[in-house]
């Protein structure tokens, strides 16, 4: 990367708990003998790590419970020094929780249970000065929409998981990074967004749109997937820091599928690549 922007990343922490089973189970089926490892997770906290580690210097906007787990979730972060003053814990209530299973295949089963990230209101929101602004949709929508309208730079928005987006929220977004069932999801709304729509398409690789036309596409390398979790999120962040690095669309698209696919290389959400390992993955 050329410089190294500040990002501020509005966003959900988890605890992720994940299974791995040669299989999903079928319903009313119990599946034995998973292996299981406790990470740190939710796609705010995922993303802030990516882009931490990518060069950016990182906050992360969130909230937390007044729980131990919020320590184990936050670790990681704290550890890498990502800025954490505006992750905020709130009494009485639970850190997120994701169960997750992983197949043999590294595919994903994912239940999640919000905890505190679904009671990070509006009216509770504070923003640090960033080049740009990250968000996705595991906290609620009435947040991000303001955290939209209130600041006037470069932002980003991980519409995940699939759900319906005001749109007085997408005239305020610059960058939709969306997969196929989010796409779908939005539907009709797409198309009258203006900004710059990127779709990804797993081991197909991913696509950028602007006004319905399509202006880059790139594949990701072939590597040993080991687990997809966190891919999307370690995508996301590197495609907005090319982005905001001047990279021209089709490059920026490249690096960032190359990031996502270096992250299934690891278990759990947080295995994103460092600027180092990018750069010898070229």
């Amino acid at each position: 990367m050329k410089t190294r922007a500040t990002i501020a990343i509005i966003g959900s922490v988890n605890l992720d708990i994940v299974a791995r089973v040669e299989e999903f189970p079928r319903p009313g089926e119990t599946v034995s003998g998973a292996a299981a490892s406790r990470f740190g997770g939710g796609k705010g906290a995922n993303q802030a790590l990516a882009a931490h580690r990518l060069g950016a210097r990182v906050y992360l906007v969130g909230r937390v419970g007044d729980d131990p787990a919020a320590t184990e979730a936050l670790q990681t972060l704290r550890d890498e020094g990502i800025d954490l003053s505006y992750c905020k814990r709130l009494d009485g209530i639970a850190t997120g929780l994701a169960l997750i299973l992983v197949s043999a295949t590294g595919e994903n089963q994912i239940v999640v249970a919000p905890g505190a990230n679904a009671a990070f209101h509006p009216e509770k929101l504070e923003l640090p000065a960033a080049d740009a602004f990250i968000a996705q949709l595991e906290t609620p929508v009435e947040t991000i929409a303001r955290a939209a309208s209130e600041y006037d730079g470069f932002f980003c928005l991980n519409a995940a998981p699939a759900r319906p987006v005001p749109a007085e929220l997408l005239r305020n977004i610059d960058l939709l990074v969306v997969n196929e069932l989010e796409a779908e999801c939005l539907g009709v709304d797409l198309d009258g967004y203006g900004g710059l729509l990127a779709v990804t398409y797993g081991s197909r690789g991913a696509a950028l749109f602007r006004h319905g036309g399509e202006i880059a596409r790139a594949l990701p390398p072939a590597v040993d997937v080991v687990d997809t979790t966190g891919a999307g999120d370690a995508f996301t962040a590197a495609l907005t820091l090319a982005l905001l690095d001047g990279m021209q669309p089709r490059a920026a698209l490249q690096r960032a599928c190359l990031v996502g696919a270096l992250t299934t290389q690891g278990l759990g959400a947080q295995t994103s690549p460092t600027a180092a390992e990018v750069e010898k993955s070229n």
